[in-house]
């Protein structure tokens, strides 16, 4: 048992240093389909975004996190026992909830490229990893109001993706758009959208399949079973999958040939998806999530561009906000005591006063 232990321990770390990697991806998607002018800015955020990340996480977001739970679930009390108390630290918890935070900040780079100054968005990024994500992370993870409810988010749709393409989502609402992504008439509408192609579909999809390896620490490190561990894969693998076949059927259908660049972020939008419940969903619920992904990034593509006019050069907010909240949504509808997680006693119902207690999802016969 022992060895058992020990060796999760290890995987858990394993896990993380996968989670970390996951920001080569993250870079390499937003520089392939962005211009090549922008290449150094962005490589240069994505880089900040974790070394900022580091030193506020240290000082602040680590204790909002995981410290002890105050002011009713709403924040954990800071504490600095990495200074004070180094011998007795969680070091690994601490590397991976670290990686976890760096994630949710990078999200924004994206949706924010070729318009934004730099010193503007070191600040962003130190301001959502030592307050935003910390705060929101701590309802759910850290014993906060929202685990004292039931509610269950395995892996980030919701504490990661979906803030952070909420974030993203702000961010390029308020820039506004890049020179030439729209034309608008004389009362200022708009009456014709332009594409920006990225520089290098090459780079996209190097990222994207870096992101995909990363996603199995993303989802898996957590796992305190083989049996879980490997239910999980399963999810990380089909949902993915399902959805960029979805987009690529859709896109062929509509344009008459297969869009590659919104296929890569279907990949992606899958990911995202199954990211909350990857821990309790079979095969058909992971087949179901990952379709309504594939179609749900291409709505969201359009529902910026066309309807909202909100320039959003790399679908940021189409793969992460949007397929996050749908992430979350679905564990609620697809989780089953058929998948391995469920033995660790999340029952038939839901508990108030206890951690991530869950029933059967609606169509697996739970429900009021």
């Amino acid at each position: 048992m022992i060895i058992m232990d020990e060796l999760y321990g290890v995987w858990f770390l394993i896990g993380a240093a996968l989670v970390f990697f996951m920001q080569c991806g993250f870079a390499m998607v937003e520089t392939g389909f962005t211009r090549a002018k922008n290449a150094g800015n962005i490589i240069m955020k994505n880089l900040m975004d974790f070394c900022i990340g580091t030193v506020v996480f240290v000082l602040l977001g680590f204790g909002l996190l995981l410290g002890e739970d105050t002011f009713f679930g709403l924040i954990g009390k800071p504490d600095w026992r990495i200074f004070t108390d180094y011998a007795n630290f969680d070091w690994s918890n601490f590397v991976f909830n670290l990686v976890f935070c760096a994630t949710a900040a990078t999200i924004v780079s994206g949706a924010m490229a070729e318009r934004t100054r730099f010193i503007s968005y070191c600040v962003y990024s130190g301001v959502i990893s030592a307050v935003v994500y910390p705060i929101e992370a701590h309802w759910i993870w850290g014993g906060g109001w929202l685990s004292q409810w039931g509610f269950h988010d395995f892996a980030g749709s919701c504490a990661i993706h979906m803030v952070g393409g909420i974030s993203a989502l702000i961010g390029a609402a308020i820039l506004g758009p890049r020179i030439g992504k729209f034309d608008t008439d004389k009362n200022g509408k708009v009456t014709k959208v332009h594409a920006i192609p990225g520089h290098s579909l090459t780079l996209g999809a190097l990222g994207c399949f870096i992101l995909w390896f990363g996603w199995y620490g993303f989802n898996g490190a957590a796992a305190t079973s083989l049996g879980q561990l490997g239910s999980i894969f399963v999810a990380t693998t089909i949902a993915p999958a399902i959805a960029t076949m979805t987009c690529m059927v859709f896109t062929w259908l509509k344009y008459g040939k297969p869009d590659v660049s919104m296929c890569l972020n279907a990949s992606l939008a899958g990911l995202v998806a199954i990211t909350a419940g990857c821990d309790v969903t079979d095969a058909l619920g992971a087949i179901i999530i990952g379709g309504v992904a594939g179609l749900l990034v291409v709505f969201g593509v359009w529902l910026l561009d066309h309807k909202l006019h909100i320039d959003d050069p790399v679908g940021a907010v189409a793969v992460h906000m949007m397929n996050g909240i749908w992430g979350t949504i679905a564990v609620g509808l697809f989780a089953t005591d058929k998948a391995p997680a469920f033995a660790r006693g999340y029952g038939d119902g839901v508990n108030f006063g206890a951690n991530q207690i869950m029933g059967k999802g609606l169509f697996y016969g739970g429900g009021f």
